[in-house]
């Protein structure tokens, strides 16, 4: 088996996302001894947002690219295949100004791609990346589940789907930033799912 954990914290330590995402993990390999685990760490490695050389290059046939071409295409490339390597993969995932991770977001955009991750057809989208089961660690200072505020889930579950991922678990840690007690309520809270999932 292999993991692939993704954390998506502007903070490559101390992050209360990759907390979770740590534990969801440890479970993982505890279900599955000698599972590879490869970590990504978007604050320590953050990939290029998707601009317009990156779009020139992406739609430039690969035998007319440019090396700079070439060598930005294969940035994407490497996430596409780690991600079509792994068997679990984990989402360290922090909830800013109500959204995800300006570093999950370029993650995300580097790994859809047509032809490659899903395609269209005549019925509509049809995601490529599948067999895969995903756990989404959400660390949150407030109280958003199931509440209007949350759009990370939503999008979560939409953006996924649309890639051929729909097993799909969501992991919450919640108040964090409500006081040392509602913190403490918030991981424990976050644990006792982790505990439960059926690896």
């Amino acid at each position: 088996m292999k993991i692939l954990q993704i954390n998506a914290s502007a903070r490559s330590a101390g992050a209360n996302s990759t907390r979770v995402a740590d534990s969801i993990t440890a479970r993982l390999q505890a279900a599955h001894p000698g599972a590879l685990v490869e970590v990504r760490d978007l604050a320590a490695n953050p990939h290029p947002v998707l601009d317009e050389p990156a779009l020139s290059a992406l739609f430039t046939p690969a035998e007319q690219r440019s090396p700079e071409q070439a060598a930005r295409v294969a940035l994407d490339d490497a996430l596409i295949a780690q991600v079509q390597s792994a068997d679990a993969i984990v989402l360290g995932v922090p909830m800013y100004n109500f959204g995800v991770p300006v570093q999950l977001k370029a993650w995300i955009d580097a790994i859809a791609r047509a032809g490659v991750t899903f395609r269209y057809t005549e019925n509509g989208p049809q995601g490529l990346i599948t067999g895969k089961k995903v756990y989404v660690a959400l660390a949150r200072g407030g109280l958003y589940r199931n509440t209007p505020a949350d759009s990370q889930v939503p999008y979560l579950k939409s953006v996924l789907a649309f890639l051929g991922m729909t097993d799909v678990e969501f992991i919450y840690a919640e108040g964090l930033a409500m006081g040392p007690d509602a913190a403490a309520k918030g991981f424990a809270e976050a644990q006792a799912q982790i505990d439960a999932i059926a690896a």
